[in-house]
Parts: structure tokens; C-alpha cells; sequence
């Protein structure tokens, strides 16, 4: 998954900013010319701040994301499931990443650089519209004035006739989604002209809070199962290789939450960007979301204590990345450290009340009612994107580390 990253600010508590000049003789002594190479410094107040929000913006997507995966959309009715990730599609999900590291690897080596990065932004733009106006929706909802009339939208596309007509894409939608695809778009021309750092955050914020929605794990082993390889994937290409480095300073998309450290000394034009990859948030996040209901005895004592737990071991585990990136200043695979907090302090305290048997051996999160609520608010992107670009592009991409810009 994801580094947490410093992009080219090394924090140091001098000034903001050092220029270092270089000069050299050539072999006959004559003096060549003076290089002077500017190195932006961060404050600490500047890295300070850029840290907090980031781990502060990570916790939003989080936090909400798994509340509303088991809240929202009770009312609606539906037969239609989200895809569930078993264990068998967990042990596979970090090979498919792996193939989808290296494939982009090489289509940066072989193919211009330029128009991959169009190709690609192009698609995040529809894309992050959809998400972004998804996450608005449940807020539009609320505010939206009841003297103005609501009406029903169908886009429906089918292939074939009689018998044999088949439904491709059926999207119900109405006035309130209309408006929140048009701000949407505003967003989403903004990205594309300006690719400027708040646009950028409120497609990854969207595209991460829509995660930790979508994807469902049936059980806690699953989870184990996901988070380790992930583990060994994260470790293996961002120790063992170069190629997720090379991707990272190559891709240029959405998949990442930014803040400057220079935002005191250069305002909303700042470009010295801490960063977070959204795969160290929408993996957790899920595995977060089943903590919600991780035991039988705890359905029925109505407590949330394994969420609130993960919830800490979170903010831990992402801490101790940051700490670490800073002191040693180099890039961490954030997931090095999230994994052995999210699944050693639910552990701890399964064992302290008594309840790990228990917890392993609950097989699903939730039950058939539950489901169909939950495939509610998720059947308008499904409709859209198909769920193998989801599931492979916005997951297994948002994995990518974000290394530079």
C-alpha cells in the first residue's frame, strides 16, 4: 500500500529556507560556474500542522465511512449484495496488485509518460465525480429545501431485444443528485486544470470514504488474511524494489490526501506536500468497519468497544509511521506499521475479555438484512463503474505509493 511520505521536504527546525551553493574548478583551474540549488526546509510549525491534518483528514473517511457502511440506507429496500471479499479473494488481492504495480511500471518505461497520465486522469475525473457526488449525497439530502420539487431521473441502457434484452446500466437519480453531480464537475474541472492540492483531496477523500464502504469482509480471518499479505506487499515493493517509487513519481491522479508544509509562507499556492496514499486508509478502514461487530456477545451488550479500539490502533500505527519517516527521513510503507496495531490491539483485548475463540469464529459480519441496507447506497456507482475497475483501479491503485508529485 501507500508510504506516508515527506515528497521533497526534509523537516529540520532551521530556517525555511537553504540554499546550498556549489562551486567547482575545472581541470585548469579556472573557476566554473556557481550552482546554486534552492532545498526547501520545513518549519516545525509548518510540519507539524501538514502531519496533524493528515492524520486528521485520514480519520474522516475512516471513522465515517464504517458508520455509514452499517447505517446509512436501512430504509431502502434491495436484493441485490455488495461483493464480499472471502479469504480466498484476500490472499489473492495482493498478487493482483503486484501484477497491477508492475504493468503500470512498464508502461511507463515503454509508453509516454504524458498520455498515460491523461488516459488515467481522464478516468479518476468520472470517476472521483461519481464518488464525490455519492459521499455529498446523505448531506444534500438533509439540506436540500422541501419547497422545491424533487424529480425522477432513469438513465437505462440495454443490449438486445425481447427475451434476450439485457440490462447494462439502470441509474435512478433526481434533482438533488443533479445537483450534487454538477458541483461535482466543478470539482472535477478544477483537478484537471489547476491539479491543485484541496481538489485533489476532495477526490481522495471521496474515493476513500466510498471504499471503506464498498468493500465487505465476511469474516475477521479474512481480514487477517488481506492485511498480511498487504503487509508483505508493501514491504517487498517499497524496500526490495524501485518500482513503486518509480510509479508513485510517475502517476499523476487522486490517490493520495496532500498537505503543504509550506502553507505559512506560501498560502493556498503552497506546493511542499506531505502525503498519505489513500490504500493506508481504505484497508484499515475496512478492516475497522467489521471490528464494528466483531463477536456475538458483543451484538447483544450493543458495544462498539473493538471499533473505538482498531480506531486507536490506527492513530498509533499511522503516529509511529510518521514518527519514524521524520526521524530517519525516508519514506515508510505505512502498512508496516498499521498492521501489527490493527490486529494486535483488537487481539489484546479479545483475550482480555475472553472473546478471541469467539471473534475468529464468527463468520459473517453481517446478516442477510443488513446486506441488502447496505447494497442501497452503493448500487448507484456499481451501476456506473463496473466493479472490476473499482475493485482493480480504485483499490488496487490507491494502494500506489506517493512518492513526490
Amino acid at each position: 500500500m501507500a508510504d506516508v511520505d515527506q515528497g521533497s521536504v526534509l523537516p529540520s527546525e532551521t530556517s525555511p529556507l537553504i540554499l546550498d551553493g556549489l562551486n567547482s574548478t575545472d581541470s585548469n583551474g579556472t573557476d566554473a560556474v556557481n550552482a546554486t540549488v534552492a532545498k526547501f526546509v520545513a518549519t516545525p510549525e509548518g510540519t507539524a500542522l501538514a502531519y496533524g491534518s493528515l492524520v486528521f483528514m485520514a480519520l474522516l473517511p475512516i471513522f465515517f465511512g464504517a458508520l455509514r457502511s452499517v447505517n446509512c440506507g436501512k430504509s431502502k429496500n434491495s436484493s441485490d449484495m455488495p461483493e464480499t471479499i472471502t479469504g480466498r479473494d484476500a490472499a489473492r488481492f495482493p498478487i493482483i496488485a503486484s501484477c497491477t504495480l508492475f504493468g503500470l511500471y512498464l508502461f511507463f518505461k515503454i509508453f509516454s509518460q504524458e498520455y498515460i497520465n491523461l488516459l488515467l486522469s481522464m478516468y479518476f475525473f468520472v470517476l472521483g465525480i461519481l464518488a464525490l457526488s455519492h459521499t455529498m449525497s446523505p448531506f444534500m439530502n438533509r439540506i436540500f429545501p422541501a419547497n422545491i420539487p424533487i424529480k425522477q431521473y432513469q438513465l437505462l441502457f440495454t443490449q438486445g431485444s425481447g427475451e434476450t434484452k439485457e440490462e447494462i446500466v439502470n441509474y435512478e437519480f433526481d434533482t438533488k443528485d443533479m445537483i450534487c453531480l454538477v458541483i461535482s464537475t466543478v470539482v472535477g474541472v478544477w483537478y484537471i486544470l489547476k491539479k491543485h492540492w484541496i481538489a485533489n483531496n476532495l477526490f481522495g477523500l471521496a474515493f476513500a470514504l466510498n471504499g471503506v464502504e464498498l468493500l465487505h469482509l465476511n469474516n475477521v480471518s479474512t481480514g487477517c488474511i488481506l492485511l498480511g499479505g498487504l503487509f508483505v506487499y508493501d514491504v517487498f515493493w517499497v524496500f526490495g524494489t524501485n518500482v513503486m517509487v518509480t510509479v508513485a513519481k510517475s502517476f499523476e491522479a487522486p490517490i493520495k490526501l496532500v498537505f503543504p508544509q509550506d502553507l505559512f509562507e506560501k498560502g493556498l499556492g503552497a506546493n511542499q506536500f506531505a502525503m498519505l496514499g489513500l490504500g493506508d486508509i481504505v484497508i484499515p478502514g475496512n478492516c475497522l468497519m467489521f471490528s464494528l461487530y466483531p463477536a456475538p456477545s458483543s451484538l447483544k451488550k450493543n458495544t462498539r468497544t473493538y471499533f473505538y479500539t482498531s480506531f486507536l490502533a490506527y492513530i498509533f500505527g499511522l503516529g509511529m509511521t510518521i514518527w519514524v519517516m521524520h526521524t530517519f527521513k525516508h519514506a515508510q510503507p505505512a502498512l508496516l506499521y498499521l498492521v501489527p496495531a490493527c490486529i494486535g490491539f483488537p487481539v489484546v483485548v479479545a483475550l482480555l475479555k475472553g472473546e478471541l475463540t469467539e471473534m475468529f469464529r464468527s463468520l459473517q459480519l453481517f446478516d442477510q438484512v443488513q446486506i441488502r441496507a447496505l447494497a442501497g447506497p452503493l448500487k448507484d456507482i456499481q451501476r456506473l463503474v463496473p466493479k472490476l475497475h473499482l475493485c482493480c483501479l480504485g483499490c488496487v491503485l490507491l494502494g500506489h505509493c506517493p512518492v513526490g508529485r
